[in-house]
């Protein structure tokens, strides 16, 4: 008896890989533009002819599948090509995370030991003196934008040195077949930005940056024109292409076939002449580098006309994104990891939309935002247990969805660690309202434990930075001989603000206790006024460093 539900003998089986998010741009986007800053401009139909022709440079290179090819660039047309040949030929992208200090960058090249480098000139300070004999790095492609020649820079190991990008690119056949094979292929590694011990490497298959791709297309489209993606938006990254895939934004936007630009070294000028010029409409950073764009538009009393911008990475806060709306930026909030591939969460508008108070609007851009498609997001006890939805239900945020790393690479005990009981622990300690906004209250380790309570920094963070003279804040726990622990307010003021005292900081956080917004043991104890807030290679208050400044601080 036959099986009704038999395929047809020639029905193609669909892997999930990264060269299928090509396809529709294949037909429709042939002539839209990509550009790399002020030095290149290319079309779609160039860069899938380049993306063949860098697969065929690699073809020579004798590589096996599985073998790793290494990136340090800037962000640039380059690092689009590598997206998608590197993978596409059954390799493994590392992007290399150049801001990182230059041991443990040679740290993260040594760990997922890379058969070929993809280096920019400006980077090659960096490895020049890198012990070749020890290292797996068996080819360097040049990449170079100021005119740089590679002759000479690696001494005895100059054989290593393939060639310039360019050259070889157009020296390359323009065809390449790329072949069909396992979607659970890894296709992607990166590390951490270890702020805690050495950095640690995810990794990612094909079906998993695939499916993530799709959700964050479908979720951004599920979005209002005014803060969700739609074909004709124009988008360029400030999350460096090294970082978590530039939050996947480069993959979802090449599938969909828009104007693409990429900024190369993130200067607030060209920033913002990008924006204006080529007319940038979407973006996504941490806040850093929109107080940067801010400040920078503020000098030259430009507007950014409805720039919609997802913020990640550190908390936006309420102070912040009143000011980027008030210079005509939608701005919202996403929220992953490194280990999320990133996204998983995001700001939630609709039609239709009931009113609500200018507050009322800030605070939810400001919140952690409501699960993206397919994620299961839940809260747990510290017993594993799931504790429901409230304030009331604090603990730490689990998640599943099929993009998640499945461990760290080489480090497979970590890996157990951060999937035990089935669910991904992201150490942030959150709640669920009942209308399925998540609110994260701070990080595990982050946490003030003071006289038996917990007090939540980036809670007060968020009320100090409503003072009109903060331009950015960070509060951290030191040691008290009463309380164990104690909240220490770091503060930067903007530069017409030198002259703010610490008790005008402290009416802020007073109204708020007044307001029974956080409890009178949440106010700092002690203000510093400090120049600027040590930050992690990729933008993010680097609150280790801080402990580490004031660890010797005991107040009394």
């Amino acid at each position: 008896m036959s099986n009704i539900y038999d395929s047809a003998p020639s029905a193609y089986e669909f892997p999930l890989l990264i060269k299928q998010l090509l396809n529709r741009a294949k037909t429709v986007s042939l002539d839209q533009e990509i550009i790399y800053a002020d030095k290149k401009r290319l079309t779609y139909k160039d860069l899938f002819t380049r993306i063949n022709r860098l697969a065929n440079v690699l073809a020579d290179l004798n590589l096996d599948g599985g073998d790793v090819v290494a990136v340090m660039d800037w962000d640039s047309h380059r690092y689009l090509e590598s997206y998608f040949a590197v993978p596409m030929s059954q390799y493994i992208l590392q992007t290399v995370n150049i801001r990182l200090s230059p041991e443990k960058i040679l740290y993260t090249i040594n760990h997922a030991k890379p058969k070929v480098l993809m280096l920019n000139s400006e980077f090659a300070p960096l490895v020049k003196d890198y012990q070749f004999e020890n290292s797996s790095i068996e080819h360097i492609i040049w990449l170079d934008d100021n005119g740089v020649s590679h002759e000479g820079v690696f001494g005895g190991n100059q054989s290593r040195v393939t060639g310039e990008y360019e050259a070889l690119l157009a020296a390359a056949d323009s065809e390449f077949d790329f072949p069909d094979f396992d979607e659970n292929t890894i296709a992607t590694t990166f590390y951490t930005s270890g702020t805690t011990g050495d950095p640690k490497g995810v990794f990612f298959s094909h079906r998993q940056l695939v499916l993530h791709s799709l959700a964050e297309a479908a979720s951004l489209g599920m979005l209002p024109n005014k803060q969700g993606v739609s074909y004709g938006d124009v988008y360029m990254p400030m999350t460096p292409m090294f970082h978590v895939h530039a939050w996947g934004f480069p993959f979802t936007a090449t599938m969909i076939g828009l104007k693409q630009v990429y900024p190369g070294r993130y200067a607030p000028d060209t920033l913002l002449d990008l924006i204006i010029n080529e007319e940038v409409s979407i973006t996504h950073c941490v806040p850093t580098i929109l107080q940067m764009v801010l400040k920078e538009a503020q000098d030259r009393d430009v507007s950014f006309n409805g720039l919609k911008m997802i913020i990640g990475g550190s908390r936006l806060t309420e102070g912040l994104a009143k000011s980027a709306l008030a210079q005509d930026i939608e701005v919202y909030t996403g929220y992953g990891m490194s280990e999320t591939a990133p996204l998983i969460s995001l700001t939630d508008f609709s039609l239709n939309e009931p009113e609500m108070t200018e507050e009322e609007d800030i605070n939810r851009r400001c919140m952690t935002g409501k699960p993206v498609l397919m994620v299961d997001a839940q809260v747990w006890s510290t017993d594993n247990k799931p504790v429901g939805v409230g304030k009331e239900n604090t603990g730490e945020l689990v998640l599943r969805a099929p993009w998640l790393t499945q461990s760290y690479l080489k480090n497979n005990d970590a890996g157990k660690e951060l999937w035990e009981n089935g669910y991904m622990h992201t150490q942030d300690i959150a709640y669920v309202k009942p209308d399925g906004y998540i609110k994260i209250t701070d990080r595990l380790k982050d946490v003030i434990k003071s006289g038996g309570e917990w007090i939540s920094s980036l809670e007060i963070e968020t009320i100090l930075s409503l003072h009109p003279a903060v331009a950015d804040v960070s509060v951290i726990g030191v040691r008290d001989k009463q309380w164990g622990e104690r909240p220490l307010a770091l503060v930067v003021l903007k530069p017409n603000k030198q002259d703010t005292s610490a008790d005008d900081i402290i009416a802020v956080a007073e109204q708020a206790v007044s307001k029974g917004i956080i409890p009178k043991y949440g106010v700092p104890s002690e203000f510093k006024f400090v120049d600027e807030l040590p930050k992690t290679s990729v933008g993010k208050h680097d609150k280790k460093v801080m402990r580490e400044m004031y660890a010797n601080q005991t107040q009394v």
